[in-house]
């Protein structure tokens, strides 16, 4: 019970530094914290997160930006299939190595992203979509660290 409540409460957190307001000029650079944080609890406790929790977190945050519904709740959908997909795989890397892994994912929902605002209007493609994934990537390391600390502070299994 606790251990759900903790992976609830820290999706809850990372859903609000996803859309914590920023001047414009960062928006680029803002890392995907939602999908780093759902990447973590799929590569640490796949058996209790996945593809149902990014579906969740999507929607809530689509409802939050005010994008179409369901759009965020297919790209993190998406973001955790690949993470499941890939976490014995990941285990098994360095921190970097990850840190690399986790730039290719997030850079891959990100132009999934990109094509879908193409398919929904947007004029064209921006290349700058690679500028947050690469910010995710570089905090990696530190930021699995911290939530390793913040599992076995809650000794969640």
């Amino acid at each position: 019970m606790r251990s759900n409540l903790t992976i609830w409460l820290s999706l809850l957190l990372a859903l609000g530094l996803q859309v914590m307001p920023l001047p414009d000029v960062w928006l680029l650079w803002r890392p995907n914290w939602l999908g780093l944080m759902l990447a973590y609890w799929c590569f640490s406790m796949p058996q209790r997160v996945g593809v149902f929790h990014g579906f969740i977190f999507g929607l809530l945050l689509d409802l939050l930006e005010g994008m179409p519904l369901g759009q965020n709740a297919f790209l993190l959908s998406c973001l955790a299939y690949l993470a499941l997909l890939l976490y014995q795989r990941m285990r098994m890397y360095s921190l970097w190595q990850q840190a690399l892994m986790i730039v290719v994912i997030l850079g891959l929902v990100q132009l999934f992203e990109q094509w879908l605002r193409l398919a929904f209007g947007a004029t064209s493609l921006h290349i700058e979509f690679v500028y947050s994934a690469l910010v995710g990537g570089l905090l990696w390391p530190w930021f699995f660290t911290l939530m390793q600390l913040v599992r076995r502070r809650f000794s969640i299994i």
